[in-house]
């Protein structure tokens, strides 16, 4: 029978992956505009292949050097006898290459239907506001749906074929890795010429947005797809395989017989019906005749989940009848906290909207703020962002405390599984954004006239709301689901956490250490983005005073040598923060042992949580108080509240869009990363370390 239950997920994944092909063709035959547009788009398209051509040959060498280590150096958890003691890991090694090649996949699909869809969008936007949200949310639903399919296909088939979660997990560790190469990346790359067209573009020559004089905007919307959409598609297929394998794992660790192979599945048959009802409900947006764009996402969020609600009870109903009375109240407890869980992640989103939206006290007063000058505005949105990180704790925590309560640890687990079950949808939603931001240039590149221009800035200010909506989801996601994690770690350890107390040295040092990381790591992604944006700022200048003509419209601007030095920056600073995030938590188990890096871990998830949302928040919130000032409030574009307010929108740029949305994948990676290593932390002396204190 639990085959049967398998191919409710496998099934689901197989008809997303058709969709979202159905879906790309719908996008590439509408019409893609005049011939200034599809070569505004054409340099777009160019740029985002460039970038991602020369990533994907970074990681190819990445994923075969980890690969190599994995089947070389680690134990495989498949043999019989001592755990840990024979090695030629191939399982772990090839699950993990697959799901790198499925991460990759997932995202060049969906960046690349993107990148057509958003001239054919800003076209649309000719005909219409419903016309131009169509193509932009289809060629979106390409991204989550890719996402999903090729995450279930992959779990389940690795799955049926091993029976055991942790091959999964390597699968899992393949999905991370890539993942924050394509977010940490992509950030990197987009608030480069983000920061360096807005510092001398706006700020030196009162240049619109998107303006096409500027050299730095082709970068800039090449950026919106390689990071908002590969990179939070790669972000979000992360933390949904993660979730998926923390609570297999934990099935496996505390259950025995029948429980073990039903609760085994369930988290697979739940993220089907998930996909099931993301489908359904990126149709009811389709039909939606509503006008207003921000309206329709919102709607589809909430029917969709609705139809997950009862889809679910539909499928638990079914798999309680197949199992004993036990295992039938254990399903409907896990249901409960599979609810709470998804519940809970849309309390945090729509938090993040609040605290992001322009039309929201938070984003007015910083607005206002900047008529006291420059620093009140960084010290506004730097309050209201530290103010926005409480109300998503307190969702957290009190998903935790009911989902525990049903079903200890695993009903956490199911939790996270909840929270990130219409995932579909949340990508969907996601990846329209960028589609509508570069939409709207296009449309003032193209010379398609104002009311179009106006049509696409409805269209774009509904996807800056939705960008916030999902960056909150992917944050609460990412915490549930390392928090599950975690869990799943202390079990394969056998390390009891209750008896753990932070009074032991090595424990201490192990939190310590954990807390410190998500600091080091938001610290080296900012300064890449300055000393990149500082090399952008040079390149824009040099070629405004070397060539006149680009400021007066006689020829255009050099678009490949920006896109050059963004790509070239992007990669190269990427390095450090990559090693760290695998290095420091093997170095903290090999050192202190396997119970410090359970700390560390636990650190890492407070102080992480902190920043992400922090960073995510304050960033949207400072954009949007500029868009604000822009829309002719306050004094309006030129003015100096509007440059006070370009400085804060400059600052938050990294923040929102670079270090925090990355720190979710970083907590994964580290998460993943000790559970995979820990078969040969285990052996270094018992579990205990190399530094045992007496």
């Amino acid at each position: 029978m639990s085959e049967a239950f398998i191919l409710v997920a496998l099934i689901a994944g197989i008809v997303s992956i058709v969709l979202a092909v159905y879906f790309a063709k719908i996008v590439m035959k509408e019409d893609p505009g005049n011939e200034r547009m599809v070569e505004v788009s054409g340099y777009i398209e160019e740029g985002a292949k460039t970038f991602i051509k020369v990533q994907y040959k970074v990681l190819g060498i990445f994923v075969l050097a980890l690969g190599l280590i994995i089947f070389f150096v680690l134990p495989s958890p498949l043999i019989s006898g001592p755990r840990y003691a024979v090695f030629f890991n191939w399982e772990q090694s090839l699950a993990y290459v697959i799901g790198s090649l499925a991460s990759m996949l997932a995202g060049y699909m969906g960046m690349m239907v993107g990148v057509k869809a958003n001239t054919r969008s800003a076209q649309a936007c000719t005909k219409g506001t419903k016309q131009g949200f169509d193509v932009a949310f289809f060629g979106g639903a390409v991204m989550g749906l890719a996402v999903v399919g090729s995450a279930l296909i992959g779990v389940s088939l690795i799955y049926w074929i091993f029976g055991s979660p942790l091959i999964v997990l390597g699968f899992s560790f393949g999905a991370s890795s890539i993942a924050l190469f394509m977010k940490a990346g992509g950030g990197i790359f987009t608030k480069t010429a983000d920061v360096g067209a807005d510092l001398v573009g706006k700020g030196e020559y009162n240049l619109p947005e998107d303006d096409p004089r500027n050299p730095a905007t082709i970068a800039d919307n090449v950026g919106d797809n390689v990071g908002d959409i590969a990179g939070m598609g790669s972000d979000l297929f992360d933390s949904y395989v993660a979730s998926i394998v923390a609570a297999m794992i934990l099935a496996f660790a505390l259950m025995v017989g029948e429980e073990e192979a039903t609760f085994a599945i369930f988290p697979l048959v739940l993220c089907g019906v998930g996909l099931i009802s993301s489908v359904l409900g990126i149709y009811y947006i389709k039909r939606k005749k509503s006008e207003d764009p921000g309206k329709s996402l919102n709607y589809g969020t909430y029917f969709t989940t609705i139809v997950f609600v009862g889809l679910a009870a539909i499928f638990v109903v079914w798999m309680a009848l197949v199992s004993n009375e036990s295992i039938a109240v254990r399903l409907w407890k896990n249901y409960l906290a599979t609810i709470l869980g998804l519940f809970s992640g849309m309390v945090i989103g729509f938090t993040s909207d609040y605290f992001t939206r322009d039309d929201k006290k938070p984003t007015l007063n910083m607005a206002n703020a900047a008529k006291e000058g420059h620093a009140v505005v960084i010290l506004s949105g730097f309050a209201y962002g530290l103010i926005s990180v409480v109300p998503p704790a307190i969702g957290i925590i009190v998903a935790m405390v009911f989902s525990y309560l049903l079903d200890g640890v695993f009903g956490v687990a199911m939790a996270a599984v909840g929270l990130l079950s219409i995932v579909g949808t949340i990508v969907s939603n996601d990846a329209y954004g960028p589609i509508v931001d570069n939409a709207r240039g296009i449309a003032e590149q193209g010379d398609l006239g104002e009311d179009v221009i106006r049509t696409a800035d409805r269209l774009d200010s509904a996807g800056n709301t939705a960008k916030a909506i999902t960056k909150g989801f992917a944050i609460g996601a990412a915490n549930l689901t390392v928090l599950a994690l975690l869990f799943s770690y202390a079990e394969e350890a056998k390390i009891d956490f209750e008896d753990i107390s932070l009074l032991s040295i090595n424990i201490l040092i192990g939190a310590f250490i954990g807390v410190v990381v998500p600091a080091l790591f938001s610290a080296l992604l900012i300064l890449a983005v300055q000393r990149n944006a500082a090399k952008m700022v040079d390149e824009i200048r040099r070629q405004f005073e070397t060539n006149p003509k680009i400021l007066s419209g006689e020829e255009p601007a050099d678009f490949g040598r920006t896109i050059a030095i963004a790509t070239k920056g992007a990669l190269h600073e990427l390095i450090l923060p990559s090693i760290i995030s695998i290095a420091i938590p093997i170095g903290v188990g090999v050192l202190f042992g396997v119970a410090a890096l359970g700390a560390f871990l636990a650190g890492a998830i407070l102080s992480g949580f902190v920043f992400a949302v922090f960073m995510s928040n304050a960033g949207g919130a400072w954009d949007n108080a500029k868009k604000y000032i822009e829309d002719g409030n306050l004094g309006g574009k030129g003015t100096e509240v509007h440059k006070a307010a370009i400085t804060g929108d400059t600052v938050g740029d990294p923040f929102k869009d670079t270090a925090g949305p990355s720190i979710n994948t970083l907590l994964v990676v580290m998460s993943l990363t000790a559970s995979i290593f820990m078969g040969i932390l285990l052996l270094i002396n018992a579990g205990a370390g190399l530094i045992v204190f007496g």
